[in-house]
C-alpha cells in the first residue's frame, strides 16, 4: 500500500452493465458525497468491532438480527493481505441481492491506493448467522496482544527469596508465648518458630500460669538440646515425674537454671538434671524441698565451673552441703543460704575463710550464726595479732555484699571482725541484729570507702553519734546511695541532719518510726536543689530522684510535707531570662491521712503541670491552717470553724478537677461532713 491509514475508506460502487457503456458513460461524482463518507465510517467502525478476538473468547454469540433491517446481514470486514502483497476489503451480502454469491462485483475502490483490489467472495455465507472470522491488520501495523498467564512475569515473593538467618533474626524479636502463637500459622512458620536459636533462653516465669503442663513439656522436648538458660520459676506443672523426666533427658546443655519454687520436683530427677550438665554456672533451687546434703555432694562434684549458688529456704539439708559446695566449686562467687541451719559449725566457717572466693554471701535468717563462727569466716583459726593495731594479719576478704539480717545471735563482737578486713564491701544488711550498738559498726565505716547500701532497721541500741560523727564523715559518705535505718527510735535530727548534708548521692533513706522531723524534710529538699540541675524547657517531664519513708513520724508535720511539695513544684522567674523548672523532684511516702494529698500533687508534677500542683499545695496549706485555727479554744472559734469548712471545700475540689481545677466535683454535703485527714 501506498500510504497506512489508521481509518481505512471503503467505496461501494455499482456494477457497470457492460463494457461499451462503461466507455460511453463517464463515471459521475457521488450526489451525495457527505453521505457516503459517514458509511464508510461505520463501516470501519464494524470491522475494528468484529475483529476482536474478545468476542470468540468469552464464548459470546453474535446477535441474529441485522442491525439496519430484518432481510440485511453484514459479514466481516476482512483487511488481511493476499498473495500479491495487496488488502481484499469485505463487501456486504444482503437479502435483496445486491451483491450475492451468484453474482460478479467488480473491485471496490479504496482511497489512497492505485489500482483496485481483487474481491473476496464469501464461502457459505449464511443470511441469518454471520460465522465470526479473525480480521487482519496489515503488516506494517504492530499488534499488542494480551499475555497468556504461562507468559506473565512471576511475582517475587520477599518471604521465600529471603535467607534463612534473616528470617531467624526476625523470629527472635518475639518472646517465647508469641512464638507459640505463630507456630499455628503453617508449617513454614513452625519450622523457624522452634528453631534452636531461638530457644537458647526460655524464661517461663512470665507466662507460667498460662501454659498447660502438656504444652510446657511439649516446648521443653522440642527445644530441649538448645536451652542454655532455662528459668522455670513457680512452675508447678513440672511435677509428674514423666513431665519433669522429659525436661531432663532433653536439656543436657544448661548453664544457668531456676527451679525456685518447684516444690514437686522428685530428688532422683533433679540429681540426674545436675548430672547431665556439668557446664553450669548459675544455679538457683530456693524453696525445693528435694535439696538435700546429697544434691550439695552431687554439685560439688559434677559442677566445676559454678559461679552462683542460692540454696535459702532448702528445709531438708544443713551448713554441712554448703561445705562441700564451697570446697567442691573453686568458682563460685555468690553463695545464697538464707534460713539454713548448723552455721554454728568452726568446720564450716573454717572453709569458707580458706577459699576466700565469695563476693556475696547472704546468711539472712541463719539463727545458728554466732560471733565464733562469723570471725572464723574472717579472720580464721587463732590468726597472728599486729600488736601495734591489735588487728589480724589475714589477707582482706573479697566479699562485696554480706547479709545477716535476722541473726539474732550476732553481737558487737562477731561483727566488729569485720572492720578493716572487707575493704571492696558495698552492700551491708544487719537488720534485726537486736544487740548491735555503735561499738559494732564503727570500724566498719571508717573501713569501707566502696559502701554505697547500709540498712539497719530495728537496732533500737543505735544513737545519733553513729550517724553524725562516723557515717557522715566516713570515706563512703559521698557513694553512699540508699539508707535504711527504720524503728531505730533514739535517732533524730542531730543525726540525720548530718548525713544528708554530706551523703549528696543519696536516692533512698528509710526513717520510719524515728525520731525525725521537719528540719530532716527541709534539709532534704535543700541538698536535691543543690545537685539537680534545673531546665528551661516547659513541657520537660521530671524524675524522682530522692525517695523519702517518714510515715509513723511524730514529729514530722504538714509544714515539713508542704517544704517538700513546694520544692517539688516550684518554678523560678529569673529577671531577664526564662524561667527555670525542677529536673529532679522527692518522692514522699508519709502519713496516711496526707498520702493521698502527696500523690495527687506528684502526679501533676510528673507530668509537668507545675502550677495545678503549686494551686493544690497552695490551698492544702491553707485547708491545714484552717483546720489548726479552728482547733484552737478562745474567741473568734465559729469564724475559725467556718474559714476551715470553706478550705477544705475548696482543696476538695481542687482534688477532685485535676489540672484545671475541671471536673465533677464532690457533693456539698459531703465535703462538709467527711474530712480527708
Amino acid at each position: 500500500m501506498a500510504s497506512t491509514h489508521s481509518d481505512v475508506s471503503v467505496e461501494v460502487t455499482e456494477p457497470p452493465a457492460s463494457a461499451t457503456d462503461n466507455a460511453a458513460t463517464p463515471t459521475l461524482a457521488p450526489e451525495n458525497p457527505i453521505k457516503d463518507r459517514r458509511r464508510q465510517r461505520l463501516l470501519c467502525r464494524l470491522q475494528r468491532m468484529t475483529s476482536s478476538s474478545s468476542l470468540s473468547r468469552v464464548g459470546r454469540t453474535r446477535s441474529a438480527s441485522a442491525p439496519y433491517g430484518s432481510r440485511t446481514n453484514l459479514s466481516c470486514v476482512s483487511l488481511g493481505p493476499t498473495a500479491s502483497g495487496s488488502v481484499t476489503p469485505a463487501y456486504f451480502s444482503s437479502g435483496n441481492g445486491s451483491f450475492s454469491s451468484s453474482q460478479s462485483p467488480e473491485s471496490v475502490p479504496i482511497e489512497g491506493t492505485e489500482a483496485p483490489l481483487a474481491p473476496r467472495k464469501p464461502t457459505n455465507l449464511s443470511s441469518t448467522v454471520l460465522t465470526p472470522t479473525t480480521a487482519c491488520l496489515p503488516s506494517d501495523v504492530t499488534v499488542l496482544r494480551p499475555r497468556s498467564r504461562a507468559s506473565r512475569k512471576r511475582l517475587y515473593d520477599l518471604w521465600s527469596e529471603m535467607p534463612d538467618e534473616v528470617r531467624i533474626q526476625i523470629f527472635s524479636y518475639l518472646k517465647p508465648k508469641e512464638l507459640v502463637r505463630v507456630s499455628r500459622v503453617s508449617k513454614e512458620f513452625h519450622k523457624f518458630c522452634f528453631d534452636g536459636q531461638l530457644w537458647t533462653s526460655f524464661d517461663a516465669s512470665e507466662f507460667y500460669s498460662e501454659i498447660p503442663a502438656g504444652s510446657l513439656a511439649n516446648i521443653i522436648a522440642s527445644a530441649g538440646p538448645f536451652i542454655k538458660n532455662l528459668n522455670l520459676r513457680g512452675c508447678l506443672q513440672v511435677e509428674h515425674y514423666k513431665r519433669a523426666e522429659v525436661l531432663v533427658t532433653a536439656c543436657q546443655n544448661l548453664a544457668n537454671v531456676s527451679l525456685e519454687g518447684c516444690r514437686n520436683f522428685q530428688r532422683s530427677t533433679l540429681h540426674n538434671l545436675v548430672r547431665s550438665n556439668n557446664r553450669l554456672v548459675n544455679l538457683n533451687l530456693a524453696s525445693m524441698t528435694a535439696v538435700t546434703n546429697s544434691t550439695c555432694k552431687i554439685i560439688s562434684q559434677h559442677c566445676r565451673q559454678l559461679e552462683s549458688l542460692n540454696l535459702s529456704w532448702c528445709k531438708h539439708m544443713d551448713a554441712k552441703g554448703i561445705k562441700m559446695v564451697v570446697l567442691g566449686c573453686p568458682k563460685l562467687t555468690d553463695l545464697r543460704a538464707g534460713e539454713i541451719k548448723g552455721f554454728d559449725s568452726i568446720e564450716v566457717a573454717k572453709a569458707i575463710f580458706e577459699t576466700n572466693n565469695l563476693e556475696r554471701l547472704v546468711l539472712s535468717g541463719c539463727a545458728d550464726l554466732t560471733d565464733d563462727g562469723l570471725r572464723t569466716m574472717v579472720h580464721g583459726l587463732n590468726p597472728e595479732i599486729d600488736i601495734l593495731t591489735d588487728k589480724p594479719i589475714v589477707p582482706p576478704r573479697k566479699l562485696r555484699h554480706l547479709d545477716l539480717s535476722r541473726c539474732s545471735q550476732l553481737t558487737d563482737r562477731g561483727v566488729k571482725a569485720l572492720g578493716h578486713l572487707v575493704p571492696d564491701l558495698e552492700g551491708l544488711q544487719l537488720n534485726g541484729c537486736m544487740e548491735l550498738t555503735d561499738t559494732a559498726l564503727e570500724p566498719i565505716l571508717a573501713s569501707t570507702p566502696q559502701l554505697s547500701h547500709l540498712e539497719l532497721e530495728e537496732l533500737s541500741e543505735l544513737t545519733n553519734d553513729i550517724l553524725s560523727k562516723h557515717l557522715a564523715i566516713a570515706p563512703c559518705a559521698a557513694k553512699l546511695q540508699h539508707l535504711s535505718v527504720s524503728y531505730c527510735e533514739n535517732l533524730g535530727d542531730a543525726g540525720l541532719l548530718p548525713v544528708l548534708k554530706n551523703c549528696v548521692d543519696l536516692k533512698s533513706v528509710d526513717m520510719d518510726n524515728t525520731r525525725a522531723g521537719d528540719l530532716v524534710l527541709a534539709e532534704a529538699a535543700a541538698m536535691v536543689r543543690s545537685r539537680a540541675a534545673r531546665t528551661t524547657v516547659r513541657d520537660h517531664q521530671p524524675r524522682v530522684g530522692l525517695k523519702l519513708v517518714v510515715f509513723d513520724c511524730s514529729l514530722v508535720t504538714w509544714t515539713g510535707i508542704r517544704e517538700i511539695m513546694s520544692w517539688n513544684s516550684e518554678v523560678r522567674h529569673a529577671s531577664g531570662s526564662l524561667p527555670t523548672y525542677p529536673t529532679e523532684v522527692i518522692g514522699l511516702k508519709c502519713y496516711f491521712g496526707w498520702q493521698q494529698t502527696v500523690e495527687q500533687h506528684m502526679q501533676r508534677v510528673l507530668r509537668g503541670d507545675f502550677s495545678a500542683a503549686a494551686r493544690l499545695e497552695r490551698k492544702w496549706a491553707d485547708y491545714m491552717q484552717a483546720v489548726e485555727e479552728a482547733g484552737t479554744a478562745g474567741a473568734g472559734l465559729r469564724r475559725r470553724r467556718r474559714r476551715a469548712r470553706e478550705a477544705q471545700l475548696l482543696h476538695a475540689n481542687e482534688e477532685e478537677g485535676g489540672a484545671g481545677g475541671l471536673g465533677r466535683r464532690r457533693a456539698r454535703t459531703m465535703a462538709a461532713s467527711c474530712t480527708v485527714m
